[in-house]
């Protein structure tokens, strides 16, 4: 059985002319922490290990359970968050629930403590409406992805997306517009597609925003080799490439370096 260590996010404010504490806050504060945990301690992992919770005075503090390699982990980061000022390098789930803490500092003005306590050591990482913790929006630029898998879901009353369960990145949701669906006479539920889509990826890493999916093209999903497919891609995309020099292009790419 893993080792447990505690991972603490302790709240500190007022909530109108009183100090924060559990009995003046609301189930929705709450749930805004709760929300952020697993991005910030297991952004990647589907099948995670069990985090249990606690409440407790001392102005409202959030008390976790966690496996010590996670808070290992955690408290490295967030030792390099404090020294570089920035949480560019961080995975984007936790970089993005570090943001969301942020702006709930920003607008109700609250200053959180995070804490993590394992194998006798102790570590304190500071969010308040004076740090910046924010990620630089120009690492991250628009890109095409396909994503290949069964649709589990599909429409919805005011933001109309595609639910696609995907063998390598779990289930992924396309923002989809819904002149898709009112054109669509196929049943589409738990039917294998490919989706061509935009995102936002990170250029130093690699990685893509899952929040940031759009629609493209659904196209036919193809186990096999698809040759005319292929050939379809080369096509269109052959025209963006008459005015360039392809040995120029690949020289830029490489900078100085000549394989």
């Amino acid at each position: 059985m893993e080792l447990k260590g505690i991972f603490e996010i302790r709240v500190s404010g007022n909530k109108g002319n009183e100090p924060l504490k559990p009995e003046n806050t609301d189930i929705k504060e709450i749930k805004l922490i709760l929300d952020n945990i697993e991005d910030i301690l297991y952004p990647n992992q589907k099948d995670r290990p069990i985090i249990s919770y606690n409440i407790e005075e001392g102005s409202v503090k959030h008390i976790f359970n966690v496996g010590v390699q996670a808070l290992i982990g955690l408290s490295a980061n967030l030792e390099v968050v404090n020294q570089l000022n920035s949480i560019d390098f961080l995975e984007l789930k936790t970089a993005q629930a570090i943001e969301r803490i942020q702006n709930i500092s920003y607008s109700k003005n609250y200053s959180f403590e995070i804490m993590t306590y394992y194998n006798n050591k102790s570590f304190l990482f500071e969010i308040n409406p004076l740090t910046q913790y924010k990620r630089t929006l120009d690492l991250w630029v628009d890109a095409e992805f396909y994503f290949y898998g069964e649709i589990t879901n599909a429409g919805g009353k005011n933001k109309s997306n595609v639910h696609l369960s995907t063998e390598d990145f779990g289930t992924v949701i396309i923002e989809t517009p819904k002149e898709f669906f009112e054109n669509e006479e196929r049943n589409l539920i738990y039917r294998k597609y490919g989706f061509r889509v935009t995102a936002k990826q990170n250029i130093d890493s690699g990685e893509f925003d899952k929040s940031s999916l759009k629609y493209v093209e659904m196209i036919p999903y193809y186990p096999k080799y698809n040759e005319e497919y292929l050939d379809k891609l080369i096509k269109r995309s052959t025209a963006k490439w008459q005015n360039i020099d392809a040995d120029k292009w690949l020289r830029d790419l490489r900078g100085g370096y000549d394989a």
